[in-house]
């Protein structure tokens, strides 16, 4: 078996949960429930809208969306879903 040196992330997350940052989630099977209805509600079938927003907001809602991993459309969705499902 070939061994690889860890990445830089794979490092830092390795130090983290050495130093206990990471604990287990209490209601594991709950929380599991919770995020498979989030993830059938997000490929549930779709409808596009057009919104018009200040650049200034658009540009902030990308660079958010950008530090998070996601494409802006899907935190906008992510965004007024939670809002309207509160």
């Amino acid at each position: 078996m070939k061994y690889y040196e860890l990445t830089k992330d794979e490092k830092r997350i390795l130090e983290e949960f050495d130093k206990g940052e990471y604990v287990s989630i209490k209601n594991s099977a709950r929380q599991k429930k919770l995020y498979i209805k989030y993830a059938k509600n997000t490929l549930a079938k779709t409808k596009n809208i057009n919104i018009r927003l200040p650049e200034k907001v658009l540009a902030r809602l990308k660079t958010k969306a950008a530090k998070q991993g996601l494409p802006y459309q899907t935190l906008a969705s992510s965004i007024l879903h939670r809002f309207v499902m509160d």
